[in-house]
């Protein structure tokens, strides 16, 4: 064996010593589970959407005394059917974005036999238009342009000149053809 096998081995066992103590100066590990890794890299978080999403309009159109095979084909399937609780449904609604706080709701379908009895509705469920706006990534700045005139501003508009109609006369030079098939 050489001599400079053992001084190799020293020098191998400082660098370790090295690294491990430069681990210290290292945010510590639970940071890894919030918005930043190691205090500087912020990972993409996927987007996850589950559930059935429900409206103020969808509920409107459910009346107690309505079929199941009517509220499912109203609300959809629901996410939730208890063995147990065969008169519960239970439609949830989850919605996790990066950056935004978290959409959670739930809607509880009752049903006495085979009828609807009541539902459940939290205060919070959205308009069929502000969930869209909630969902889109496409916020607008400032304030949105007009898509439609009032009757004033149509009124207001220029009345469109009158135009002849187009003759029925054929224009340009007129050509005959001669038949495709040879005349026998």
């Amino acid at each position: 064996m050489t001599q400079t096998a053992p001084y190799a081995r020293q020098l191998l066992a400082a660098l370790a010593l090295a690294a491990l103590g430069g681990c210290a100066y290292l945010p510590s590990l639970p940071s890894v589970t919030g918005e930043k890794v190691l205090g500087f890299v912020t990972p993409y978080r996927l987007e996850v959407v589950q559930g059935n999403v429900l409206t103020k309009e969808q509920v409107a159109r459910v009346k107690p005394g309505m079929s199941r095979l009517q509220v499912r084909d109203t609300l959809g399937s629901p996410m939730l059917t208890d063995v147990f609780h065969g008169d519960r449904w239970d439609y949830l609604f989850t919605m996790k974005r990066q950056g935004e706080p978290e959409q959670r709701r739930h809607v509880v379908a009752w049903f006495e036999g085979e009828t609807l009895k009541s539902l459940d509705v939290p205060n919070d469920l959205p308009a069929e238009t502000d969930f869209v706006a909630s969902v889109s990534p496409f916020k607008p700045r400032g304030n949105a342009p007009k898509l439609e005139l009032t009757d004033a501003e149509r009124k207001a508009l220029p009345t469109p000149a009158k135009t002849t109609p187009p003759s029925a006369e054929p224009m340009g030079v007129l050509r005959s053809y001669p038949p495709l098939e040879p005349r026998s």
